[in-house]
């Protein structure tokens, strides 16, 4: 289960000699940057569904007990929101250590949603990645997401930050909402 991509994440995707570059995020990107930026601006990738098919053992679980995180799946036809942070190249370094866990860079065409394009990085775990779970019965995500937790957090806090987050872009995405209603039935949320 553990895979440590530290030196891999840059193998996939150009990068460009300008001074600044976009990064779109769209797990815990959308609530913890984490990271120094010049610009944030609320955008979409086509071509890609957000799934919670990524295992965590460094973040939201622990190699015996792997936590479930958002990674990226091709799906012609498909619409992905989150954010895009302009950032210098120099945050490149702390973002790979941050994604090592089966994570690789990938270069595509954002759209903001106010308007405009622009190419930009996006991190995503591979099915040929060690740390890809990859789907199961939502009852046994939601349980497997109630459960564990890493040194990060709860992997709960995880779902449930990613889901207010989409809600607060005014945005949709039928299987985070999907799996925090099942969560809610595995464990209800504390008053």
């Amino acid at each position: 289960m553990c895979a440590d991509t530290t030196a891999a994440p840059g193998r996939h995707g150009p990068l460009s000699d300008r001074d600044s570059l976009w990064l779109f995020g769209y797990g815990s990107l959308l609530y913890k940057a984490g990271f120094p930026y010049l610009e944030q601006r609320p955008a979409a990738i086509e071509g890609w569904s957000r799934r919670l098919w990524r295992g965590s053992h460094d973040h939201r679980g622990t190699p015996e007990a792997p936590g479930r995180v958002a990674t990226l799946i091709e799906d012609p036809g498909a619409r992905c929101a989150g954010m895009a942070y302009r950032i210098p190249p120099q945050a490149l370094g702390p973002l790979d250590v941050r994604e090592q866990n089966g994570y690789l860079r990938l270069t595509t065409e954002l759209s903001f949603l106010e308007g405009g394009s622009d190419r930009a990085l996006v991190y995503i775990a591979t099915p040929d990645n060690p740390a890809f779970l990859g789907p199961a019965p939502v009852p046994e995500m939601a349980h497997q997401i109630a459960t564990c937790r890493g040194p990060s957090g709860p992997n709960r806090d995880y779902l449930v930050e990613l889901a207010r987050s989409l809600r607060e872009m005014g945005e949709t995405d039928p299987h985070v909402f999907m799996l925090e209603e099942a969560l809610w039935s595995v464990a209800p949320s504390p008053s």
